[in-house]
């Protein structure tokens, strides 16, 4: 070899190409990187079959698989082999001898190159395709079991006479198998044309005929098979047309079938059926004409009949039939509508009856010992006093109460009472010390119950507690108090091991305990502690000394995720809440079942309908379908979580439903019957809130059951704004005791107000009766006023509330310094024709910052009062004791004074401004107390408080009187 630099030639080294201990230490490398992939991968699949085998349900986990794996490797195959089996077809057609061409020359280089790697590139492009298929199928499992297990309605359309289980477990489906035909086909038919043209079989630029007769018969074949798809998707659009949604300016949402689309696309869409079953079978016979001349001409008649027949005649129908009469055309179909969604949405049986809103006797004062019959009145706003929960029975601070605490009912001297409930919940956030080891093996759970009277509060404002302190004790008597599972408790916790837990604390010191429940999974197991340290990345579960023999991993702990992660198929209600029962909490979950084809029901989105002024705050409180839309819902399941062991039931609410039959169909022994509901449980039993939500969304305009009212839009409704806030969104539905007028006695009940569209004043008021244990559990009951009467609503109340001169000065001293006012729920009940209003008034004070019950607004008939005790305001608005007005001392009613003059005040009766200044330093006295924690001259400052607020009134009486008018100043005192 020449000497090419001019220096000394030396060894040839070559460059590039890696020592084989290089080679040794890549290759480990890769089989490292490659087992670490898979064994991630194994760590997700081993970890979740490990968790629903440890709460009893791995048949969920199996069944669900199984249907996965099943849809991925089926329909991966078809996909596959229609791709390649039509590329492969389309190689064998080729011609033996390419034309002499430019083009071909091209082509023949591409060929060449290709060549060799045909098989592995024929294996290549059917996997690739079947993977994505199986993948897009295997999300189809729940589509898949519903077709298999569907079991029917025993209801069927007005259109078509078909049972509803066509549309709902059926047509999905069918619509399903149809996209994918048409997939297949589309890929085939490219994959085809493709090889037939790198092959010659298809030219753009060569001499000739542009294609081979091979070539052209394949491709009409594919073409004939979409087009016969084509048909079969016009034909199942017919029945499509019954849970279609559509624009009408009658409602926001409208399903199903209308005048134009029974009389102009029904028919449109069985003629182009007709049309593309023609089609299909001219592309059929170029297998023997070998010429596209024919079907050609019939797909572009295809082509021009779905224009005019389908798009251009349904317009004209619609312009000139249909908007020229448009409320006699349509009512057919709204009357199929109006009565289809009260169906589907359980609204069907609801009670709607005319209410004055005005109350009927004349003396009011004979109506205030109906008031307690009517309602046991709630003044303990649960959305309002969990800081004072917090405050007051917290106990330490790695304790914690939700942001909304719940109502229930419990029995107390033989009577049940409406009861404000929460539990003591683990808050990592307050634990002294953060780390690993506190975080998941020392402070692992909750601990007791706290409950408080919801009709009553102390002289101080605060909750009466009927269970309360560390350990929790009072009316519940004994039941397991330790909290592993609950709505604040999102992280994992290692339990049962050498490591020992956090138990409580007492004056004695720091408790200890290990968990002796069999929830969670056994960690005992190295190839589960290797699995769970790589699915929660946290590689000291590897290796900790904290884990040993017995060691348990708890995760999925929230009531909601799992309940869930068990029934997949369910939508959960957004309130999971707390119940004693039979010596145990248990978490209470509302499920329901829902599908979105139920034929001419209009459709609702969860998410919206059920959003008001609390789920604004609490994202845990909302619900989401598993589909985006709904025409469909049951609350057909009720679900219990065990705070203590996790234990999941499911227990069947609706023994009618056939969306649940269908799925406990699909997965059996997972639901038990409702028979196993013991006694102790239904007692804790409630309607739920997020279905009467949705209910109450589409009463506001499906309670018309005329087609024409429904048309004209006039009875209209809608839900209120939160008048007690500013956000603008919905007001929720309250728990109450109350009786509506048909009922005979007090009724655990779920409550709302409505007002017309666009305005404020009330249109209806609606209940339904939450309490299992009666006979007309669900019954909704509406009380519909007269469009004539213009009854304050929600909004109307307070603002008079707020404009109400001494009750605006009243608040304004209330807000004095550094305190918060804050209203609680407005509260509706109604009461001889009328309505009563009540809402609990709370101020955060000073350095106290949790809110205490210091007023209770009450207004009914257009008077209204803001006092210590909701007691007192009754009295004060129904005329009870001292409510007569008396003449000023020194007066009779004979002095023959001017009508409407004022007497010069009183030396005995000071002035306003000297009362209002005696009232701040009270205020401002008690601010002092607080911060010093000292009680007793805290109730001296406020007894001072009323004083000189009533003095105030008593002033501004004696110098206003009254406003003018000759009735006392709203708010003033009796002695006025």
């Amino acid at each position: 070899m020449p000497d090419r630099g001019g220096g000394p030639t030396g060894p040839r080294i070559r460059v590039g190409r890696p020592s084989r201990r290089v080679r040794t230490l890549l290759m480990t490398l890769g089989v490292l990187a490659v087992l670490g992939m898979v064994f991630t991968m194994f760590a997700g699949f081993w970890t979740d079959w490990l968790w629903y085998r440890s709460v009893n349900y791995s048949s969920v986990f199996t069944t669900t698989l199984w249907t996965k794996i099943g849809l991925f490797f089926v329909f991966g195959l078809l996909m596959a082999l229609a791709v390649g089996f039509n590329i492969w077809l389309a190689h064998r057609m080729r011609p033996p001898l390419s034309a002499m061409s430019m083009e071909q020359q091209n082509l023949d280089r591409y060929r060449m190159g290709i060549a060799p790697y045909k098989k592995w590139l024929l294996l290549g492009i059917t996997a690739l395709v079947g993977l994505i298929a199986g993948a897009s199928a295997s999300s189809q499992w729940r589509t898949w079991l519903m077709w298999v297990n569907g079991v029917p309605f025993g209801q069927k359309d007005p259109q078509f006479k078909l049972d509803v289980s066509f549309y709902a477990f059926d047509l999905p489906w069918y619509r399903f198998m149809l996209g994918f035909g048409f997939a297949a086909t589309i890929l085939a038919l490219i994959a085809a044309a493709l090889t037939h043209y790198l092959y010659g079989g298809l030219r753009i630029t060569s001499p000739g005929a542009r294609a081979t007769a091979a070539a052209t018969g394949h491709l009409s074949v594919l073409l004939g098979i979409f087009v016969a798809l084509k048909a079969v998707a016009y034909w199942l659009d017919r029945y499509g047309l019954a849970v279609k949604s559509s624009d009408f300016k009658a409602t926001d949402s409208w399903t199903g079938l209308r005048y134009v689309d029974a009389n102009a696309y029904l028919p449109a869409k069985t003629i182009l059926f007709c049309i593309a079953v023609i089609c299909a079978l001219l592309f059929f016979a170029t297998l023997w004409r070998r010429t596209w001349q024919l079907p050609v001409i019939g797909f572009g008649l295809m082509v021009l009949s779905a224009i005019l027949i389908g798009g251009l005649y349904p317009a004209i129908v619609q312009k000139f039939q249909v908007q020229p009469n448009e409320q006699a055309k349509e009512a057919p179909y709204v009357e199929k509508n109006l009565k289809a969604t009260r169906e589907a949405y359980g609204i069907d049986d609801s009670q709607v009856t005319e209410y004055p809103g005005i109350g009927q006797t004349e003396d009011k004062s004979k109506l205030r010992d109906d008031v307690a019959d009517t309602a046991s009145i709630r003044i303990m706003d649960p959305n309002i006093v969990s800081p004072t929960f917090q405050q007051l029975q917290q106990i330490r601070n790695y304790y914690a109460f939700p942001t909304n605490l719940d109502v229930d009912r419990y029995t107390k001297d033989g009577k049940d009472q409406d009861t404000v409930i929460g539990l003591r919940e683990l808050n990592l956030n307050g634990i002294p010390k953060r780390n690993w080891i506190n975080d998941h093996f020392r402070y692992t759970h909750g601990y007791g119950v706290v409950a408080a009277e919801g009709t009553s509060a102390d002289a101080g404002g605060r909750p009466e507690f009927t269970e309360s302190d560390l350990p929790s004790k009072g009316d519940l008597g004994s039941y397991e108090q330790r909290v592993y599972y609950g709505e604040r408790t999102t992280t994992y916790s290692i339990v049962g091991g050498p490591q020992k837990e956090i138990d409580y604390s007492d004056d004695s010191g720091e408790k200890t305990y290990s968990y002796k429940g069999d929830s969670g999974v056994n960690l005992a197991n190295p190839v589960n502690r290797a699995a769970y340290a790589v699915a929660f990345g946290e590689p000291q579960i590897l290796y900790s000394g904290a884990i040993g023999e017995g060691s348990r991993i708890l995760y999925n702990r929230t009531p909601k995720e799992r309940v869930e992660a068990i029934a997949p198929w369910l939508t959960i209600d957004g309130d999971a809440y707390p119940a004693v029962v039979d010596g145990r909490i248990q978490w209470i979950v509302d499920a329901y079942t829902t599908t979105n084809g139920y034929p001419y029901a209009s459709r609702t989105t969860l998410g919206d309908t059920t959003a008001d002024s609390l789920t604004a705050t609490n994202d845990q409180r909302a619900v989401v379908a598993q589909q985006n839309q709904v025409n469909y819902i049951r609350n057909s399941v009720k679900a219990t979580v065990d705070a203590y062991s996790g234990e999941v039931k499911l227990y069947q609410w609706d023994t009618q439903d056939p969306v649940l039959k269908t799925w406990m169909k699909a997965f059996p022994d997972t639901v038990e019957p409702k028979t196993e509901i013991s006694g102790d449980l239904m007692a804790h039993l409630r309607y739920p809130q997020d279905l009467f939500k949705v209910q109450r969304e589409l009463l506001t305009r499906y309670h018309v059951k005329d087609a024409t009212t429904f048309l004209s839009g006039s009875e209209v409704w809608q839900v209120p704004d939160d008048p007690t806030n500013k956000t603008g969104d919905a007001v929720p539905p309250y728990y109450l005791s109350m009786k509506m007028p048909d009922q005979q006695e007090q009724t655990f009940s779920l409550t709302t107000t409505l007002t017309p569209n666009g305005r404020d004043n009330l249109s209806a008021f609606m209940a339904v009766n939450a309490d299992p244990g009666t006979k007309d559990y669900g019954k909704i009951r509406v009380l519909k006023l007269p469009t004539s009467t213009t009854a304050a609503g929600p909004k109307q109340i307070q603002s008079q509330f707020n404009s109400e001169q001494d009750i605006a000065e009243s608040i304004r001293l209330l807000r004095g310094g550094d305190s918060e006012v804050e209203y609680g729920n407005l509260l509706a009940v109604p009461l001889d024709g009328g309505l009563l209003y009540v809402e609990p008034v709370y101020v955060r004070g000073g350095g106290l910052k949790y809110p205490l019950l210091r007023k209770v607004l009450v207004t009914y008939g257009g008077q209204t009062a803001f006092e210590d005790t909701l007691d007192e305001a009754l009295n004060k608005v129904f005329g009870g004791e001292g409510t007569t007005t008396e003449p000023p001392p020194g007066e009779d009613e004979g002095s023959g004074e001017d009508e409407g003059t004022t007497p010069p005040p009183s030396s005995e009766n000071p002035t306003v401004q000297e009362a209002l200044n005696d009232a701040q330093k009270a205020f401002d006295a008690g601010q002092e107390a607080l911060k010093k924690n000292d009680w007793e001259a805290y109730g001296k400052a406020q007894k001072d408080l009323e004083d000189a607020l009533r003095k105030a009134e008593d002033a501004q009486s004696a110098q206003g009187g009254g406003g003018g008018d000759g009735k006392p100043a709203a708010g003033a005192s009796p002695s006025s």
